[in-house]
């Protein structure tokens, strides 16, 4: 099969810049386009240039239209709306879709989910080999464990994150909720302040600390009487994520529409 040529959207932000690197570090794929947003002073820039690797000759571009023309996949990890404006446009090119954007509402879900009947979409919250299996031991230990466990999530991210608890954190609690057979939305405790009264039997609570340069440091623990179990991710260089991106787009490349999540990619979608 030919190299699989790729968009990177956001192309200016840090994903992006990394996206960049990685796409020239592996053997499969090519650059084809670089989006950011109308307006941007990185319009016009190149892609490799701004990703601290030698120019391109790819030019940053707000035209996604344009670009796609040539693409087979687009790696976006920007923000909710950059992405649902995305969407149809990756989908009526038939793009293989890639989306690491956090911070999505119901309604933002909905959306996607209207064009797998024609076009391929691997989504997730994270895309690391880590933090995927994480979440199989976390589906798997609640399961286990009785709601005499009470069970608290933490996660950690720099200082310019701007969206809390983390998709990974979301990630890790949908698994949570699936283990012990409960709707997350209703079982999560969130903010904490004040007099709050007595934790309630069966949450999920969320802790998010922010600040530094942390690419992402999660942690699940399950606390019961006279014991703890704590399993726990540290993400050291968004690197990992870019890579994992990018194993999902080579992936994908092929498929039969459908919405996919990184356990297909790295086959742990019966766990």
């Amino acid at each position: 099969m030919s190299e699989m040529r790729l968009i990177v959207a956001g192309a200016g932000g840090r994903m992006g810049r990394a996206l960049t690197r990685a796409i020239s570090e592996t053997e499969g794929g090519v650059l084809a386009g670089a989006l950011e947003a109308p307006g941007s002073e990185l319009l016009g820039k190149d892609a490799g240039v701004l990703a601290g690797l030698p120019a391109n000759g790819v030019q940053v571009s707000a035209d996604l239209w344009a670009m796609s023309a040539e693409a087979d996949g687009i790696l976006d990890f920007t923000v909710p709306a950059a992405t649902i404006a995305n969407v149809a446009i990756a989908a009526q090119r038939g793009l293989v879709h890639v989306i690491g954007t956090t911070g999505l509402s119901a309604s933002d879900d909905a959306v996607i989910k209207s064009v797998t009947n024609r076009a391929v979409v691997v989504k997730s919250g994270n895309m690391s080999l880590g933090v995927n299996l994480l979440t199989a031991l976390v589906k798997r230990v609640a399961q286990s464990l009785g709601d005499t466990f009470d069970i608290e999530i933490v996660e950690t991210h720099h200082r310019a994150k701007i969206d809390a608890p983390s998709g990974t954190a979301l990630m890790l609690g949908e698994a949570a909720a699936s283990g012990r057979g409960i709707s997350l939305g209703d079982h999560s405790a969130r903010g904490r302040d004040g007099i709050t009264g007595a934790r309630r039997t069966g949450d999920i609570g969320f802790a998010s600390l922010r600040g530094g340069t942390a690419a992402g440091d999660h942690s699940v623990s399950f606390l019961g009487p006279f014991e703890r179990l704590t399993l726990s991710h540290h993400a050291e260089d968004r690197m990992l994520f870019a890579h994992g991106a990018l194993k999902a787009a080579l992936w994908a490349h092929g498929k039969k529409p459908g919405l996919y999540s990184m356990a297909d990619v790295l086959g742990l979608g019966d766990t």
